[in-house]
């Protein structure tokens, strides 16, 4: 198998890359999409949006167009920024194996659990302080897209449904 960026031990990857791509941070912002989904939906979160959250919470030129409230209907919103999400789908695919690390990481810290439903919160879940003193700006409001998009999904008709109007397919 060839060798990746992503299969590059942590030390021998770019700073800026371990730093923001590393599974902790990656891991909670997932943990806070789930953590919104189920406090509307009461149900796991669907697997398939976990590969989202990443490419939509990371890249600043997405975060900046997300709505400012959870109740905006996806469809129209993505239909109206279609030329901001043309790179979408291969962003979801370049960030999937950081995703999968993420995954795996929170899944043995205990703090998700992937179950036939889905990802819901695990026994060991995250205690989400509202404030970091170490934390940056662009940090907090990436937090803070993270849970929006946990509810902004929950509060549309499915899985499919979202990744279709992300242009994503499963």
């Amino acid at each position: 198998m060839a060798e990746t960026r992503w299969s590059l031990r942590w030390n021998e990857r770019p700073s800026e890359e371990a730093a923001l791509f590393n599974p902790a941070f990656c891991g909670e912002l997932i943990y806070r999409c789930v953590f919104e989904y189920e406090g509307i939906r009461a149900t796991p979160m669907p697997l398939a949006l976990a590969f989202v959250v990443l490419p939509l919470t990371l890249h600043p030129a997405t975060r900046v167009i997300l709505p400012g409230r959870a109740n905006a209907t996806l469809v129209t919103w993505a239909a109206e920024r279609g030329p901001h999400l043309a790179e979408l789908p291969d962003r979801v695919l370049a960030l999937r194996p950081i995703a999968r690390e993420a995954l795996l990481f929170m899944t043995q810290a205990g703090a998700l659990a992937v179950t036939a439903a889905g990802l819901q919160r695990g026994d060991a879940p995250l205690r989400l302080s509202a404030k970091r003193p170490a934390a940056t700006p662009e940090s907090e409001e990436i937090r803070r897209a993270a849970g929006l998009l946990g509810r902004w999904f929950a509060n549309q008709g499915g899985a499919a449904a979202v990744l279709q109007a992300l242009g994503v397919r499963p």
